[in-house]
Parts: structure tokens; C-alpha cells; sequence
């Protein structure tokens, strides 16, 4: 095996902690290919500890592409994935190599397949005042400001998706028109869009929850409190995108006063449960999702991937 049948794009995911990089790099050994990461918090330079960027030993020589590469105080947009997904695909593909995406961000992959409208460039003010607002009164006075303002879109995202929300919100206050009512103006998706085929883990879910919950109390010994008063001394915005995932925005609030660091650590380890419930409850939605028992460091689970896309391509 030496490329991946009828030229398709794989691509990996499923929840957080359950073994996406180890299937995407044995995936990638077996069909020639190289990796382009789809997550949304490995993109950033700069942020490391509690991202899960695959180290030099994990990627096993095999090139990946898109992490690392942003600076954190850049909102950087799905659509600006997409754009860079696409070219570096394209590059790949040249080469004469096989493409494997990985990641855990669904709505980075589905703009890629399915392309967004044109939207208004970030007001930058504007981001950090919804910010502030979502960190003083949470997520769900956001989404209740939505439900006000375009009842239809709010009804197609939950309550503290607050980057979906936050987006929704800033599209209404800056054109003065909903988002629902543009959702179809949609571009033509990357002539290659019908070749990605997806795979997603499902592994045992007290299983996972365990190892979210020893990666992240990993992360607090690791040094992750140091890491962010670095990041902050450095002058990275703690309302930001960048510092606003999961354990970056407890120990912001560790920081500011706003509770103990057992408490930060406590609550990060339910944000990233709560997060992998969300991944699995998103790819349940994707109609064309093939899934994968296990997770992706199983010898299973690549035998499984690599007979789906010989037998049924």
C-alpha cells in the first residue's frame, strides 16, 4: 500500500484524548501520506502545554502541516483554515503523497467541505466586548442575546458554543443582518471536497473521561500556570481566542483572583469532558461519518480504517 484508492483524503477525528494523532501518523505511514491538522488550538505558536500538539517522537517522521503557525492574539477564523487547509492539500497532493487530516474541530472540517458566506473581518473591539460580557456573565447570556436577535440561528447552535455564538452575534451588530439569512450564500466548495472521506474513534466514554481527567491534572504539573503568566507577560490577550480553550481560560481566572488553581484544575477537567461530549454529539450529525471502535492508538482501529478504504472506496 503505497497511496490511498481513488485518491481520497482521510480524515481523522473524534473526541478529545481518544488517540486521533497515533491512527493519523500509522494511517499516514501506510499510504504515503502526510498529516494537515484541523484543530483549533494547535494552530497557535506559542501555546503548547495543554494543546496536545503531537511531539517530534509522536509524528514519527511523518510531515505535518498547520500547527503552530499563528500568533495567539490573530483571531484566526475556520475560513482562514479552510483557505490554508486547501493550499496545503494542494501542495501535498503534488507531491505525489496522500493527505490525512486530523483534528478534533468539526466545524473547521465542515467549512472546508462545505464553504461559509463572506463575512465582515473581525472587529477586534467588538470580539472583546462579548468577550468581557461571556466572562462576566457566561456563555448563556450570550446565546440568550441571540435567541433575541436571530431566534433561527440560535436554534441550530447550543447554548455554550460560544464561538459559534459569539460569531453569530458579531455578524448581526456589525451588518445589521442576521446570520441565519446568509447561511446560503454559500462558495463553491475545493474540487477535491468530495474526496475527503471521514473516520471518527468511539471509545469507551468512562475510559476517555478518565484520561481527560490525567492529561489534564498532567497539564498543571507540567508547568501550565507558568506557561500562561509567560503567554500573559508577553502580552497575549487572555480574552482572546488563543487563551479562551479549555484549561487556558481557568488559569486566566486562576490569575485574576477569580478562583483557587484546585478549582481551575477541577473545572478544566469538566470542560474537556463536557468538550468531548459536544465532539461526539457534532459527528453524530455528519451523515457520511464511518466509525471507529476504540481508540486510535489500537491495532484495531488502523486495520479497521485501512479495510473501510480498500473494501468500500
Amino acid at each position: 500500500m503505497s497511496a490511498s484508492p481513488n485518491n481520497l483524503i482521510i480524515a481523522i477525528s473524534g473526541p478529545t484524548c481518544s488517540g486521533k494523532t497515533a491512527l493519523a501518523v500509522r494511517a499516514a505511514k501506510a499510504l504515503n501520506g502526510e498529516v494537515v491538522n484541523f484543530d483549533s488550538v494547535q494552530i497557535y505558536s506559542g501555546i503548547e502545554i495543554a494543546t496536545a500538539k503531537p511531539t517530534a517522537e509522536e509524528m514519527a517522521g511523518v510531515p505535518h502541516h498547520l500547527i503552530g503557525y499563528v500568533d495567539p492574539n490573530v483571531n484566526y477564523t475556520a475560513a482562514d483554515w479552510a483557505r490554508d487547509a486547501a493550499e496545503k492539500i494542494r501542495e501535498i497532493e503534488a507531491r505525489g503523497k496522500s493527505v490525512v487530516l486530523v483534528g478534533g474541530t468539526g466545524f473547521y472540517l465542515r467549512t472546508l467541505r462545505r464553504p461559509l458566506f463572506e463575512s465582515p473581518k473581525t472587529d477586534e473591539l467588538l470580539r472583546e466586548r462579548l468577550k468581557k460580557i461571556a466572562a462576566r456573565r457566561g456563555n448563556s447570556h450570550l446565546y440568550r442575546m441571540l435567541q433575541r436577535v436571530d431566534p433561527a440561528a440560535a436554534a441550530e447552535f447550543e447554548a455554550n458554543d460560544a464561538v459559534r455564538v459569539t460569531r453569530a452575534l458579531e455578524h448581526f451588530f456589525q451588518t445589521g443582518r442576521r446570520i441565519s439569512e446568509v447561511w446560503h450564500e454559500r462558495a463553491e466548495p475545493p474540487e477535491f471536497a468530495s474526496r475527503i472521506r471521514l473516520f471518527v474513534l468511539d471509545p469507551d466514554r468512562q475510559t476517555l473521561y478518565e484520561k481527560i481527567n490525567q492529561r489534564t491534572e498532567a497539564h498543571f504539573r507540567s508547568g501550565l500556570v507558568e506557561e500562561v503568566k509567560h503567554l500573559l507577560d508577553e502580552g497575549v490577550n487572555q480574552y482572546g481566542n488563543a487563551l479562551g480553550a479549555h484549561a487556558y481560560r481557568r488559569v486566566c481566572e486562576y490569575l485574576r483572583g477569580e478562583r483557587t488553581l484546585e478549582s481551575a484544575i477541577e473545572k478544566s477537567m469538566q470542560d474537556v469532558r463536557n468538550y468531548a461530549k459536544r465532539q461526539w454529539t457534532w459527528f453524530r450529525k455528519e451523515p457520511d461519518a464511518d466509525w471507529i471502535n476504540g481508540f486510535g492508538n489500537e491495532e484495531s482501529a488502523l486495520e479497521e480504517l485501512l479495510t473501510a478504504i480498500f473494501n468500500r472506496s
